[in-house]
């Protein structure tokens, strides 16, 4: 596992990124927790989140563009699309599945997110189809001569899919402008990854297609900062693709209808808790002088605030019209 050892402004961070990057952590936990709430009230139909996975997710996004590059992103990743630039507004109207939504206008599941203008693209639920997805953009960016970058994420289960190795090797024969940014957190669904792979590591799986790999610790923000930022670097230089894979830990259980305890010890589960990024993060945040508790008091009452307000405005949008179920799904004549 690579260990970044630069300070984060050897890596172009200022105090100011550090704490907007903290912000973002906390933000997306903060939402995590309202929605499953609401789940477990009744008042959303289904709930899938990324505790646990909120530095890694905020951390390699802290690199991207906003409206330039290609973002494709996979169900956890709350953290990806809020700091590139959606809201808790937009969360929360996809989670409730409102007219408003800008992933899908309230016709798709929760945590597909999508949206034009930062170029956020929506996936299907089934797993690991958004790679052949992002490997085909990536090959219209190099064909136009543009110099954007694509990013696709996905857990450690869709690394067992045909759709990852197709994908890698298309973007390793064309040397495309991706970066695969792989999630593990051990588990596909109920899945160990012992189960999955006989290798130790997935980004190993990079050299069979002829570019890097590299191993991250997930719960390092300057880790995953520092490999995400050489990735996107190459891509846009016109070097290829890169495969990171970003060590976390799954936090809760794969979704509102799964029960971990049936494939997880509690030991397990208790164990993975200690290992939790955002305390780690502000201890490190606290040991730079960067973060004092009033700020982190204030940091944490901003993004409940955020949360509150996000709710609130989606709970009293309204749904979709039924006559407009199946509007852009078919092309009209003429």
């Amino acid at each position: 596992m690579v260990v970044v050892k630069e300070s984060p402004g050897a890596l172009g961070l200022t105090e100011g990124d550090l704490i907007e990057m903290y912000y973002k952590v906390v933000l997306s936990r903060a939402l995590s927790a309202r929605m499953w709430i609401l789940n477990r009230m009744g008042r959303a139909p289904f709930a899938i989140t990324g505790d646990g996975h909120e530095v890694a997710q905020v951390a390699s996004a802290f690199n991207l563009k906003p409206g330039k590059d290609w973002v494709v992103p996979y169900y956890r990743d709350q953290g990806v699309v809020l700091t590139v630039g959606m809201t808790p507004r937009d969360m929360m109207l996809g989670l409730l599945a409102k007219a408003a939504d800008p992933s899908s206008g309230g016709r798709q599941m929760p945590s597909h997110f999508g949206h034009a203008g930062l170029r956020i693209v929506t996936g299907s639920s089934p797993v690991a189809t958004q790679i052949p997805h992002a490997v085909g953009i990536a090959l219209a960016s190099k064909l136009r001569g543009e110099k954007d970058a694509t990013i696709v994420y996905f857990g450690d289960g869709a690394t067992s899919k045909g759709d990852f190795h197709e994908g890698l090797n298309f973007a390793g024969v064309h040397r495309l402008p991706v970066v695969f940014f792989c999630e593990n957190n051990g588990y596909a669904i109920s899945v160990p990854l012992k189960k999955q792979m006989a290798i130790a590591q997935v980004s190993q799986r990079a050299v069979g297609y002829g570019f890097p790999g590299v191993t991250v610790d997930g719960n390092d923000p300057l880790a995953v900062y520092a490999a995400s930022k050489e990735a996107l670097e190459r891509a846009r230089a016109g070097e290829g693709p890169t495969l990171i894979e970003a060590v976390v830990q799954r936090l809760v259980p794969h979704s509102s209808d799964d029960d971990q305890r049936r494939y997880r010890s509690q030991e397990e589960i208790e164990a993975g808790k200690l290992a939790d990024p955002i305390p780690r993060f502000k201890a490190y945040l606290e040991a730079q002088g960067l973060l004092t508790a009033e700020q982190n008091e204030e940091i944490n009452k901003r993004a409940a605030k955020e949360v509150d307000d996000a709710t609130d405005f989606a709970e009293k949008s309204p749904y979709p019209e039924p006559g407009d179920a199946l509007t852009r799904v078919y092309g009209s004549e003429g």
